[in-house]
This record gives structure tokens, sequence and C-alpha cells, in this order.
């Protein structure tokens, strides 16, 4: 590792812990920043899925009704995991 990596480091965990986080969020950002073909096809996908939600071409959910799904669902992923684990032990 050369000095200035480890002076950069230094550095880093001299900050607040909100400061690591964000800085390592910008980090790994910087890793993975998508093209502009990327962006450009997710901006045309979101102007798609409002006009259709303008339209009223999309059904509508009731929060509710989303929420109480995904914790169904988390629930019954969480009985498969443990029944897994209980197999494979």
């Amino acid at each position: 590792m050369s000095a200035s990596l480890e002076q950069i480091e230094d550095q880093a965990r001299a900050l607040s812990p909100d400061e690591r986080a964000k800085l390592a969020q910008s980090m790994l950002e910087s890793l993975h920043s998508p093209s502009a073909e990327v962006e450009a096809a997710w901006e045309s996908e979101i102007e798609e899925r409002v006009a259709a939600f303008d339209r009223g071409e999309m059904p509508l959910y009731a929060a509710e009704d989303v929420f109480a799904e995904a914790r169904r669902l988390s629930r019954s992923h969480a009985h498969d995991l443990l029944h897994q684990l209980a197999a494979n032990s």
C-alpha cells in the first residue's frame, strides 16, 4: 500500500461515523457509475411509466396492502431459510 493511501485511510478513520458512511457510499458509487446509455434507458422507462400512470393504465395498490404483502413474503422467506438450515444441519 502506498504511503499516500495510508495517509488517506488514517484521515478517513478520523472522520465521524456519519462522515465515514458518506465517504464509503461516495467511493462505492464511483466504482459503479452507470453509463450514459443505461441512464438514458432508465430515464425513458421512468417517463413511460409516469405517462402510463397518468393515462390510468397502471394498477394502483393501497400502501397497507403492499406492506402487508411485503411482510407476508418476508415471513415466508424467513421460514423457508430456517427450514433449509434445519435440513442441512
